[in-house]
């Protein structure tokens, strides 16, 4: 049975060719609500792991878009395109003839670590109130600056050859604001071949893996949000409160706790009530969901 107006997160494996705001309209059907948000937007090429968040969960959202993803990918070195990714246009192609195995896994390797990293023309990023895709769309040009992102592990499943290219299977776990397909077109320009982004499958976003997620499909046979209590615990450390803690949390008081960031609080009987950070000496509010 539909659970309707439940708050809570909905863990989607996107489909290709769906648009992340395509999958948020058919969630807002199927919870009979407009109020449904997503954390961090995944290409209509890409698959896997999309949270969104129902009724008062979408307060959640913008903290869980600063925690980290996991992707697997497919890199494809000897052809450069005009969106960094397989739905664009070929601009150059080269010989991968020079190219080998370790060759190849040495110049992946160069990409682990903290850097800078500039984003693709079309993605996202805002320029002067405006989304970057909509000025090139427009026929604008676009040149972004460069932005330090951190690459935790970048992991080399295969290298295949094929007819005058390389495909490169990856595996990559890295902060939030990271591009893959920039990683593929700075990979390729490091080889001096070009490169691009054949497939991409979003496999985590923070603690919520492809095990948790449900195709759209599943979730129109059983719309089951994760509760947003359960959510909170999963995203976040947890402190159970007092009662009278958990009162002054209610009005949004300032806490006696020693916290190490952005922590979710709970009463006594394990209901959600707020999170609170470490911030002059005390714990204070960053967001309360009680009413």
């Amino acid at each position: 049975m539909t659970l309707r107006h439940r708050s809570g997160l909905v863990v989607v494996d996107k489909p290709g060719g769906m648009t992340s705001h395509d999958v948020v309209a058919r969630v807002r059907r199927l919870a009979g609500t407009r109020k449904v948000g997503h954390a961090g937007t995944l290409d209509p090429m890409a698959t896997g792991v999309l949270v969104l968040g129902v009724e008062r969960a979408t307060r959640l959202l913008g903290h869980l878009m600063l925690t980290e993803k996991a992707y697997d990918a497919t890199v494809r070195l000897g052809a450069a395109t005009t969106t960094d990714d397989a739905e664009g246009e070929v601009v150059a192609t080269a010989s991968t003839s020079g190219l080998d195995d370790a060759t190849i896994r040495a110049a992946a390797a160069t990409f682990v670590g903290t850097l800078q990293q500039v984003p693709s023309a079309v993605s996202a990023v805002r320029v002067d109130g405006k989304r970057a895709y909509a000025r090139v769309r427009a026929g604008e040009s676009v040149e972004l600056e460069p932005r330090t992102v951190t690459v935790h592990d970048l992991v080399v499943h295969g290298v295949r050859a094929g007819d005058g290219v390389y495909d490169l299977d990856i595996g990559v776990r890295c902060s939030s604001g990271t591009y893959i397909r920039a990683i593929a077109r700075d990979l390729g320009r490091s080889l001096g071949v070009g490169g691009h982004l054949a497939a991409l499958r979003r496999t985590a976003v923070g603690p919520f893996t492809l095990d948790r997620a449900r195709t759209l499909e599943q979730l129109a046979d059983r719309f089951e949000p994760v509760p947003l209590a359960d959510a909170a615990r999963a995203s976040f450390p947890s402190v159970d409160l007092s009662a009278e803690q958990a009162a002054d949390v209610r009005f949004g008081r300032a806490l006696d706790l020693d916290l190490q960031g952005v922590t979710g609080v709970f009463d006594e009987s394990g209901g959600f009530l707020a999170l609170y950070e470490p911030r002059g000496g005390r714990a204070r509010a960053v967001a309360v969901f009680v009413p």
